[in-house]
């Protein structure tokens, strides 16, 4: 029986749509989390940025973790991150030709929610150690570095989608199993590489900072990590022995859109196809909400 799952049919037009209201509002809560607990006016500041982080990363997790949850994530998968994106694309658990819909929308998202969070609280946003969100290497790491901890830990967060994955019976744990993995590489690498393992985590923050000198990096590590770890995960799954006839399923799907039963899991959805199929996973990235070491 073969390992590869069929192609997932491809997604409506406004699945895309919850992507971008998704990462629009991860981006917000993002920004507005960074401004409240890292500027010195604020009443809710917390001293110290180890201390900060660490609040930082409980709080980006649940709200990632909450984000999938909602009707826009059930229905879209909750991906929110463009590296998670392309490792349900390459483990055969989402459409190619939406992988690019999804992406532009998420980044436009980034965009759009750091934008609101301007408005929404005003010129403290853009000074520092606010400065939009956006998050940086502490000055003694490396970009060699900081790139091997974006790429590393994206693959690993994508080995624990597809453990998940593998047995149904746990499937319904990846939404809380992701948050709880953005929250641990944001409080580990908060202060060191900037944790971000989301792509759109940094664009829109970067973006409107003017801090794009180390963008490449965030933008491209997390990615060819997703890419190590949906690899890393098929040659896993060849060598584990499986029950004849098992199917790779996220539980928890919810009502399904336009005639289509969708999956939906932290981060990932994909209509729900016959024989093995893939299902969706987190979004890690996403959409963390760290930032740079003062």
């Amino acid at each position: 029986m073969s390992t590869v799952p069929p192609p997932a049919r491809r997604l409506p037009p406004a699945r895309a749509v919850d992507e971008f209201v998704l990462a629009t509002v991860l981006l917000f809560l993002a920004v507005t989390a960074v401004r409240w607990l890292r500027d010195p006016g604020s009443a809710l500041c917390v001293a110290g940025s180890g201390a900060a982080i660490t609040v930082i990363g409980a709080f980006s997790g649940t709200v990632l973790t909450v984000l999938v949850l909602t009707p826009a994530g059930r229905r879209s998968g909750g991906h929110m991150n463009p590296a998670v994106t392309v490792s349900l694309w390459l483990m055969g658990a989402f459409p190619g030709r939406d992988v690019l819909p999804y992406v532009l929308a998420q980044l436009a998202g980034s965009a759009a929610g750091t934008g609101l969070a301007r408005l929404a609280w005003g010129r403290p946003v853009t000074l520092p150690p606010v400065d939009y969100a956006a998050i940086g290497p502490a000055p003694a790491w490396q970009p060699s570095a900081v790139f091997l901890a974006e790429a590393g830990s994206m693959a690993a967060i994508v080995l624990v989608v597809g453990f998940l994955l593998a047995r149904t019976r746990l499937a319904h744990l990846l939404p809380y199993a992701v948050g709880l993995s953005v929250a641990l590489v944001i409080t580990l690498l908060g202060t060191r590489s900037g944790g971000s393992v989301n792509p759109a985590r940094q664009f829109g923050p970067a973006l409107l900072a003017g801090r794009t000198e180390d963008l490449w990096i965030y933008l491209v590590a997390p990615v060819l990590g997703a890419a190590l770890g949906a690899w890393l995960d098929r040659v896993v799954g060849r060598r584990r022995p499986r029950p004849a006839g098992a199917t790779r399923t996220a539980a928890g799907s919810a009502g399904p859109p336009c005639g289509e039963d969708t999956l939906a899991v932290k981060g990932r959805a994909a209509p729900r196809v016959p024989a093995r199929t893939a299902a969706p996973t987190p979004s890690v990235h996403h959409g963390n909400a760290s930032e740079r070491k003062d």
